[in-house]
This record gives C-alpha cells, sequence and structure tokens, in this order.
C-alpha cells in the first residue's frame, strides 16, 4: 500500500459539492490535502477553487492521479450515473470511498463493477453541516479503513463497522431512527394542537424527557437536511425490511411536494411555536 494513503496531504479527489459535501471538501483542503474536485453543477465548485483545490471537468478527471476518490452524492441513482465515468478512471491501488449514504446493497454493486486493484471503502457520515466544517462528524466506515483511516480521521470520529457495507447499514439504522424520531415530534405537536396544550410548553415539557435529542433537531433551525433525502433513506429502509411505521414516515415525507427542499424540520408545521 502508497504511503500517499496515509497522510493528510494525498492526493484526493472529492466528487459532489452538495449542503454536506461542500464543507467536507473545504475541511480536506484545510488539513493540506491535494484536492480535486467535481460537481454537475460547476459553480458549486467556485469557492474551492479560490482556496486551492483543482476544478475538474468530469468524474473521470477528477479520478485521474488521485489516490483516494470520495464520492457524496445524493443518493444510489446519481452514484451509479457518476461510477459509470468514474470507475475505469481508477488506478491501481487507488480507493474509492463511498460517503454518500446508499444502503448495503448498492455498495455491494459498486464493488462488484471496481476495476481490478482498485478497493473500496463505505463511510457514510451522521451529522450536521456545521460539524462537517468543525471536522466532527460520525465516520460510519466498513471494508478496509486503514486504507483511508487518515482522511477520514480529518472529516470526524471514525467507527468501523465491519466488513464492506456495514457502514451503509448502519447509516441506515440511525438515519431512519432520526427521521421517525422528527416525524413523532411533528404529530405530537400536532396532538397539542388538538387538544389545546399551547406548543412552546409542549416543547418544554417533552426537553425533560427521552425524546429530547428528536424534538432538538425537530426544532433546528441550522440543519440543512433536505427532506427528498430523508425520504430517500426511508425508501432504502423500506425496501429492506418490512416496517409499517417507516412506510407511514415516507407517505408524510412525500406528500407536500413544496418542502422536498426544505430541512426535515419542516415536517413540524409551525415549527417557530415551540421556541
Amino acid at each position: 500500500m502508497s504511503d500517499s494513503h496515509t497522510t493528510p496531504s494525498a492526493r484526493i479527489a472529492f466528487l459532489g459539492l452538495g449542503a454536506m459535501g461542500l464543507p467536507m471538501a473545504r475541511r480536506l483542503l484545510a488539513q493540506g490535502a491535494h484536492l480535486t474536485v467535481w460537481n454537475r453543477t460547476a459553480a458549486r465548485a467556485e469557492p474551492l477553487a479560490a482556496e486551492g483545490a483543482r476544478v475538474a471537468a468530469s468524474p473521470a478527471e477528477a479520478a485521474d492521479g488521485a489516490d483516494t476518490v470520495i464520492t457524496m452524492l445524493s443518493g444510489p441513482g446519481a452514484v451509479a450515473e457518476v461510477a459509470d465515468a468514474l470507475l475505469p478512471a481508477l488506478a491501481p491501488g487507488s480507493v474509492l470511498v463511498e460517503m454518500s449514504g446508499i444502503g448495503p446493497k448498492a455498495v455491494h454493486g459498486l464493488a462488484a463493477r471496481l476495476p481490478e486493484g482498485a478497493h473500496l471503502v463505505d463511510a457514510p457520515v451522521m451529522g450536521s453541516v456545521d460539524r462537517a466544517a468543525q471536522g466532527a462528524l460520525s465516520v460510519l466506515a466498513g471494508g478496509p479503513v486503514e486504507r483511508v483511516r487518515p482522511v477520514l480521521e480529518a472529516l470526524g470520529n471514525v467507527r468501523e463497522c465491519g466488513p464492506l457495507g456495514s457502514g451503509a447499514a448502519l447509516k441506515l439504522v440511525l438515519i431512519n431512527a432520526l427521521i421517525g424520531g422528527v416525524a413523532v415530534v411533528a404529530e405530537a405537536m400536532e396532538l397539542a394542537d388538538a387538544l389545546g396544550v399551547p406548543r412552546g410548553r409542549a416543547a418544554e415539557a417533552m426537553a425533560a424527557t427521552p425524546m429530547a435529542g428528536a424534538l432538538a433537531r425537530a426544532t433546528s433551525r441550522e440543519a440543512d437536511f433536505a427532506v427528498r433525502l430523508a425520504a430517500k433513506d426511508v425508501r432504502l429502509a423500506t425496501g429492506a425490511a418490512h416496517l409499517p411505521l417507516l412506510e407511514a414516515v415516507g407517505a408524510a415525507l412525500t406528500a407536500d411536494p413544496s418542502i422536498e427542499d426544505a430541512d426535515l424540520s419542516a415536517l413540524l408545521k409551525g415549527a417557530a411555536a415551540t421556541a
């Protein structure tokens, strides 16, 4: 294994500069990585170019010469599409780190397409945009983690989950618990309205219960986890197991197309009233 995988100054390609990808890529750049970035909407890369990153015109160009290639995309479809161009460009010994949160089935499908000599680590993350900027994410890593540990540690605390696909599996468990918790808080506030309990009073009391964490996430003003991405995570979960409650949550997430790009807290109608 090349020493280039064991230093923060590795040659890294980062593909996908969305709400989480942008601060994650910026964090790697600040840690001294030789960073090349690509994003479908090229304008998203401009701030990083101004900070010293090289901007590639395609996934293949980004991967050219990279020791580590990170994908942080919107879901399984986006990863599969980018992989068509990306995988042939991976050099022997390089490591593809899939951080998008696509579920274990898609991770194993990606592994089956790797060119000879390339390696795959699945390492989706839990955490908010501000924690991404601070390098304080929870990185759920499966597969040959040691090949890219310093890179992952620059982004947050690394939890080794086991063989390839285990990080993606744990991510689905955790993110769906979070999404379900937010949905329950939203309905609890609807119930408070129906019973004449002021939302502020309900929130104050709920904050003293085990639901405090879910309440804090449901009323967050800083988080940026789009409803459409939450709906994708629920679909992945309900496709893997019989989950009637999450099926109902999925229906709630897709019932109002006007909030699909809003943060998950949009489920909590009148959230300001809980402040």
